[in-house]
């Protein structure tokens, strides 16, 4: 198959190698045609995967209407940006092209699943959701990595699987869309709360409590919006939660982590794209659309609008009234 893929930061580039590991040819979309010359003479994107080459079978791109011939399109730009980039690919793709939504979050501005936001603007068009425990330059460098990509289509969701799998990089597939992308959504969140007790240095035992606690949040928050609960114990729930809120590698715990140290939101971010802070408020209000208890993601809520210190949330979520665990 010939992969298409729109984006060409460090995930993205991830991805492009590896699904030509996977013998598959591949054209790499980036805005910058600059960028697109330089990344094709010197086989590497310095910016964003230091050291790691460029696969061969990758061809690097400025042009959206190069990815018109893929047999399918992985969208690995920004989650806010998910709308506008599908808009600018239904332009230039045949509408039987395959589109795979790679970004985890929520749309900010109007609470819209991602999938949601994609199938508004590209009805009627297959989609699929890739998510599941990865980082970057594990990917990248051929490091063993399993994901999970669903599609409602199994047949297709198989397809797509077996295209992007290969020596180092397997990909389960499932056809539980909404479990998949909620699971990637709110693991954000709650590795923000992790990173919290780290810097806070509340240690390990809190940490753990956390990571249980938010993944009966997470389940909570999934059943109520039609996820499989099976999904979330998978890859692309329990998976992805336990790396994220494992390791300051996790670009939301570093983030959690500079909040316990006392640095105010924007100082924490430091200029860069932190997805879990952009997802908490969108997704709380989800929680609150359903009636969903989940006092975790609230309580970073909590501290990004400035309402709460990290010991106030700390306090308020210890001080819960006692309850059998469920």
């Amino acid at each position: 198959m010939r992969i298409g893929i729109a984006g060409a930061g460090a995930w993205g580039t991830a991805l492009a190698n590896a699904a030509a590991l996977a013998g598959n040819e591949v054209v790499l979309w980036m805005r910058s045609a600059e960028q697109a010359a330089l990344l094709a003479e010197t086989r590497m994107n310095p910016g964003f995967l230091p050291g790691v080459p460029l696969h061969e079978r990758i061809r690097p791109t400025a042009s959206l209407t190069d990815l018109a011939d893929s047999g399918a399109v992985l969208l690995v730009t920004p989650a806010q940006t998910t709308r506008e980039m599908t808009a600018a690919l239904s332009a230039v793709l045949p509408a039987c092209t395959p589109l795979v939504l790679c970004a985890k979050g929520i749309e900010r501005e109007t609470q819209a699943f991602l999938s949601d936001a994609a199938e508004a603007v590209r009805p009627g068009s297959p989609l699929a959701v890739l998510s599941g425990p990865s980082f970057a330059d594990d990917v990248a460098r051929g490091l063993p990595t399993a994901v999970t990509l669903a599609c409602r289509d199994a047949a297709l969701a198989e397809r797509i699987a077996t295209s992007l799998s290969g020596s180092t990089f397997r990909v389960y597939h499932r056809t539980d869309v909404r479990g998949v992308e909620i699971g990637g959504a709110a693991k954000n969140v709650l590795a923000i709360a992790c990173g919290a007790v780290a810097g806070r240095g509340l240690g390990e035992s809190a940490k753990a409590a956390l990571i249980a606690r938010g993944f009966a949040e997470l389940l909570r928050f999934a059943r109520a919006y039609g996820g499989e609960a099976e999904t979330l114990m998978g890859l692309s729930g329990l998976g992805d939660l336990v790396l994220t809120c494992s390791t300051a590698h996790s670009r939301n715990f570093a983030f959690g982590q500079r909040l316990g140290q006392g640095l105010s939101p924007e100082e924490a971010a430091g200029g860069k794209l932190v997805e879990g802070a952009t997802t908490a408020r969108a997704l709380v209000a989800l929680a609150h659309e359903r009636n969903v208890d989940m006092p975790i993601a609230e309580a970073v809520e909590r501290v990004l609008s400035g309402v709460s210190t990290i010991d106030q949330a700390v306090d308020s979520l210890m001080n819960r009234p006692v309850k059998s665990e469920h």
